[in-house]
């Protein structure tokens, strides 16, 4: 199983954005130390209260340069917020600091504010995001392109620089929405979910897209990461207390922003996940000992056939620094290897 860790550089109660960067400049240096697979950075617009990541192509170019081994990973590059041969560009020159370390997540998004912010009609996503995706391929593989689209409209460009990974980078898609997982599956491409829904009916819709991939002539296996919260520590008692406060809060902010949901499934989606106790949240994450998480990921390769794993090792961003750092030693040092 791959291991990942996530983040969108969540800032801190008191904390300054700038100490947010240090911060998370320093874990993924910790993360690559230990043998942390992937790091993801995520996306995220005008939520101040949240987290100060706006780049994530940004934030990945700075860890790549202050990195070595690690894969660097976006989870997501919004598509329909952005042109398209802009973000091509941007991603073919990372992928080259990066000596081919980078994986192309996308996706796009399920809050209205970020699509506000940049003027965008949040009902033109799904087509976007469509568009976005084909021009990202031609102008990654072919020498020179056109394309006409409903939204983008390119004549007889060729890309410079073209990626270090040759055709392309891996391409990794966000699925939330229902009838994204069958979208996705036709595609061919290797997602991302949450534990945002029951589990049967998250296999229900892993089906639909292995059938998918199947029906577009797509071989092999499922490929699926499965992002939730994650923490390690010595004591059942110290991975219950210590990200207790710092879930209710992020539960409470998800409580306050509901209005902004994108869509009514959305909304739905998000207010049952946020209708929770901390008890009822201990089913949808890996808190734990090292024994109890690395049971917990057993349980979730088995009943939803995940082939990786992103981890937020800071759920709701107010962990203390230092017990994060200690729970990423634990993942590295008493969990991970019992998965490779």
């Amino acid at each position: 199983m791959e291991f990942g860790i996530f983040t969108m550089f969540t800032v801190r109660e008191g904390g300054s954005q700038f100490d947010a960067f240090q911060e998370w400049f320093r874990l993924v240096q910790q993360a690559e130390e230990q043998g942390i697979d992937t790091f993801w950075i995520g996306e995220s617009h005008f939520r101040p209260e949240r987290a100060v990541m706006a780049s994530p192509l940004i934030g990945a170019s700075a860890v790549a340069a202050r990195t070595e081994r690690i894969k660097v990973g976006l989870a997501v590059q919004v598509l329909p917020l952005a042109n398209p041969l802009r973000v091509a560009e941007e991603t073919a020159i990372v992928d080259h600091i990066s000596e081919g370390r980078l994986v192309v997540g996308v996706g796009r998004s399920s809050f209205l504010e970020s699509y506000q912010g940049y003027n965008i009609d949040y009902g033109e996503s799904r087509g976007r995001f469509a568009e976005s995706l084909e021009v990202l391929l031609k102008a990654w593989c072919e020498e020179s392109f056109s394309y006409q689209g409903e939204f983008y409209d390119f004549h007889d460009v060729n890309l410079v620089p073209k990626p270090y990974q040759q055709p392309h980078p891996p391409v990794r898609v966000a699925v939330e929405s229902t009838e994204t997982f069958a979208l996705a599956g036709s595609l061919g491409f290797p997602i991302f979910i949450r534990h945002q829904m029951p589990i049967p009916q998250l296999q229900g819709l892993l089906e639909q897209y292995r059938q998918a991939r199947l029906l577009a002539g797509f071989d092999g296996p499922n490929d699926v990461i499965l992002q939730i919260g994650g923490y390690v520590a010595e004591t059942a008692e110290q991975a219950y207390n210590d990200p207790l406060e710092s879930s209710l809060r992020r539960i409470r902010i998800v409580q306050e922003n509901l209005d902004k949901a994108a869509d009514q499934e959305t909304y739905e989606r998000l207010k049952a996940s946020s209708s929770v106790t901390y008890d009822e949240l201990q089913q949808r994450v890996a808190f734990g000992t090292p024994e109890a998480v690395t049971e917990r990921l057993e349980e979730y390769r088995d009943q939803l056939g995940i082939t990786g794993i992103s981890l937020d090792i800071n759920p709701g961003g107010q962990v203390p620094y230092e017990k994060v750092v200690s729970s990423l030693r634990l993942l590295t040092e008493e969990v991970m290897p019992r998965f490779k």
